[in-house]
């Protein structure tokens, strides 16, 4: 099996032509969707979740308050703020 670094480099470096660049993007696509309907399932109201912030490199807890269609709500149990979250990032505890 290959490892992600062979992946990237064949990628990267490989000589692939523009049809099969857009099949390996679409594939991608395609798991990144599958993932977030994974969590989406997995995840309720009230639900406790923790993510890791883009902004900061923080790691917060906290419950879901909605879940949207790409995003979910999550109240952060410190602050009391509320996080709008994509779906992939989350983590249920």
């Amino acid at each position: 099996m290959l490892t992600i670094q062979e992946i990237n480099k064949a990628i990267m470096f490989g000589s692939f032509s523009n049809e099969e660049l857009i099949s390996i993007g679409d594939a991608l696509k395609f798991n990144r969707a599958q993932l977030v309907k994974q969590v989406k399932r997995s995840v309720t109201l009230g639900s406790t979740v923790k993510f890791t912030s883009n902004r900061n490199g923080m790691t917060y807890v906290g419950s879901v308050e909605k879940i949207a269609i790409k995003y979910v709500t999550v109240r952060d149990s410190a602050s009391r703020g509320l996080w709008k979250v994509p779906a992939s990032m989350l983590e249920v505890v």
